[in-house]
C-alpha cells in the first residue's frame, strides 16, 4: 500500500471508543487489531527507508570522512513527515480497509 497517499492525519486525534469496537463488538480486540497492523506498516515503511537509504551507502568505513548527501537528508525528512504507523493504522481500521478474522469466533459458530 502507499502511505504516502493516506488521508491519516499526522497529529493525534481523539476517537470515540463506540466507533472502534462496531465491528468486532470489543475495543481490546478492535486495539489489538489496530496495533498488529501498525507493525505492518512500520516494518514496511522502515523497509522501504532502509531500502532507498543503502543507495547513498558508501563502502569505505572511514570515520573521518562523514558525506552528508542532500537527497538523503531530503529522503528521511520526507519520512519523517509522514503520519505514524498507529494513526495510519487507527485511520484504515475506521475506514474497513484492515481484513481481520478472529479463529475462535469460527470456531464457535461452526460446532
Amino acid at each position: 500500500m502507499d502511505y504516502k497517499k493516506t488521508n491519516a492525519p499526522t497529529n493525534t486525534v481523539t476517537r470515540d471508543i463506540m466507533d472502534l469496537c462496531d465491528e468486532t463488538g470489543n475495543i481490546y480486540e478492535s486495539v489489538v487489531i489496530i496495533g498488529k497492523r501498525a507493525n505492518q506498516i512500520s516494518l514496511d515503511i522502515k523497509n522501504e527507508l532502509s531500502k532507498k537509504l543503502q543507495e547513498f551507502a558508501s563502502v569505505s568505513d572511514n570515520l573521518d570522512e562523514v558525506f552528508e548527501n542532500r537527497e538523503q537528508i531530503e529522503i528521511s525528512r520526507f519520512y519523517e513527515k509522514l503520519p505514524k504507523p498507529s494513526l495510519i493504522a487507527t485511520q484504515e481500521f475506521v475506514e474497513g480497509k484492515v481484513y481481520f478474522r478472529n479463529p475462535l469466533k469460527e470456531k464457535e459458530t461452526i460446532e
